[in-house]
């Protein structure tokens, strides 16, 4: 009997080496080895044969006619809205996130919509039996639909049922338990996963069928298997959010039909998802009015100008490092500003702690976004509210200085929609901008100008 032969493989790249290796030397991911078992030379399966081309001819780039790309709503705006329009036909979208986000009750909201449009649609799970499908179904109020729904995990049967029912739509649910029976690694490997995902790739160019993969990810956070699984499909979208709180976000990270910085919010009710649609009001319909160290920012995502509450709190520190924590906000950035506010606006850092929360679970990497941090800090320092009608919008530099923004007339727009008044912003962009009937602009300079608005200044 032949002795069993093992190797380790990098789950991140395909790369194998005898030994294991901490660091993959192809790709430079830690701890990405895992040990597999080759099969014995005599038992080993036949090779498979690659199937040939598309064989389509050679045409001039101006013949090529782009105008029949026909967008489907999926009934959902939100999700049409991180798409670029709706779902186009022969795409193949990947939905990534952690476990019991709500990506299985997503797309099954999107299969009931499209089967009551008259599209015919098929979700194969790989995971879940049929019977737990329609459980789920009916709690979503989609049991009538006439949604088909496959049990299987073999790509040749998937194949063979895909050409015998020649879905329009299609959920594989998900892409990690899907396996090729003629390859001999195991389900989820990073070969198997490459191999299918390029099976549903060839059929969905083919026949012009919409592909929606569901895929694991790590405890990183990031798609689990082959990183070519990203460059292979389409749209890459990912689902965030605290299981523990109703608002789900959805975010395209990859998109050749659209923008990568839209930005899709949802709730999460025992009915399914519901699409919130007025994201400003929904994120401050909350907050708390008169309040210190609260500040309304209005930020961008993507063609979205959306208002959200930057709250802080800064209280006297009895340990030898005070205590620095953000949640929303890059840790590093928030750092840096404190060490700004510390030398340009006098404020003592050096003893306090300080915590920073972005209210409603969004996360804020532009750089507008700091003068409204600078602010809500030292509305805590100084224990003084911001006013209740004023916004904050601004760039600060090292120096402490405020430099000017992208977009501004889109922003105030949005506040002056919201009922605020008062929009302090850098000098540089108020200088170019009219403002709207019954708002009132205030451009600073500096760091301290802007505290002095506000009448936030240290009084020692």
């Amino acid at each position: 009997m032949p002795k069993k032969k093992t190797s380790f493989q990098c789950t991140a790249c395909g790369w194998e080496n005898p030994r294991w290796m901490g660091k993959c030397p192809e790709c430079g991911a830690w701890n990405t080895m895992e040990e597999i078992m080759a099969a014995p030379e005599e038992a080993a399966p036949k090779q498979y044969k690659q199937r040939g081309g598309t064989g389509s001819a050679v045409k001039p780039l101006k013949d090529i006619d782009a105008d029949s790309q026909v967008y489907t709503g999926s009934g959902l705006e939100e999700l049409d809205r991180v798409l670029g329009g709706g779902i186009v036909e022969g795409s193949m979208v990947l939905v990534g996130g952690d476990p019991g986000i709500g990506k299985s009750t997503l797309l099954l909201q999107v299969c009931d919509h499209l089967c009551k449009t008259g599209r015919r649609v098929l979700y194969i799970s790989g995971e879940e039996s049929a019977r737990q499908i329609k459980l789920r179904a009916q709690r979503l109020g989609a049991a009538g639909s006439d949604l088909m729904v496959l049990t299987e995990n073999a790509m040749d049967q998937v194949e063979e049922k895909l050409r015998a029912v020649q879905p329009e739509f299609c959920v594989i649910d998900s892409i990690q338990t899907m396996y090729r029976p003629e390859m001999g690694s195991a389900p989820g490997s990073v070969s198997q996963v490459r191999e299918s995902a390029a099976l549903l790739m060839r059929y969905a160019k083919q026949e012009g069928c919409a592909m929606f993969l569901v895929g694991h990810v790590t405890k990183e956070g990031s798609l689990a298997g082959p990183r070519v699984l990203e460059h292979m499909v389409d749209v890459v979208l990912y689902f965030e959010g605290d299981r523990q709180h109703e608002y789900r976000l959805l975010r395209a990270v990859k998109n050749r039909f659209g923008s990568v910085n839209e930005l899709g919010i949802f709730e999460m009710t025992g009915a399914g998802m519901r699409p919130v649609g007025n994201a400003s009001e929904t994120l401050l319909s909350q907050r708390a009015k008169g309040a210190s160290g609260s500040c309304v920012f209005c930020g961008l995502e993507g063609s979205r100008p959306v208002l959200v509450d930057i709250q802080a709190l800064v209280s006297q520190s009895f340990l030898a490092v005070p205590r620095r924590t953000a949640d929303g906000m890059d840790t590093s950035r928030v750092m840096l500003l404190l060490a700004v506010m510390e030398k340009r606006a006098r404020l003592k850092m050096y003893n306090r702690d300080c915590y920073i929360n972005v209210a409603g679970g969004l996360t804020l990497n532009e750089p507008a976004a700091d003068l409204a941090f600078c602010m809500a800090v030292a509305s805590s320092y100084a224990d003084r509210p911001v006013p209740a009608e004023w916004a904050v919008m601004g760039e600060v530099g090292l120096a402490g200085e405020v430099r000017a923004i992208p977009q501004l007339e889109r922003r105030v727009s949005e506040c002056r929609r919201l009922g605020f008044t008062h929009i302090l912003c850098p000098r540089d962009s108020a200088r170019h901008l009219k403002a709207p009937e019954g708002v009132s602009l205030h451009g600073v300079d500096t760091v301290a100008q802007a505290m002095a608005v506000l009448d936030l200044l240290p009084s020692s």
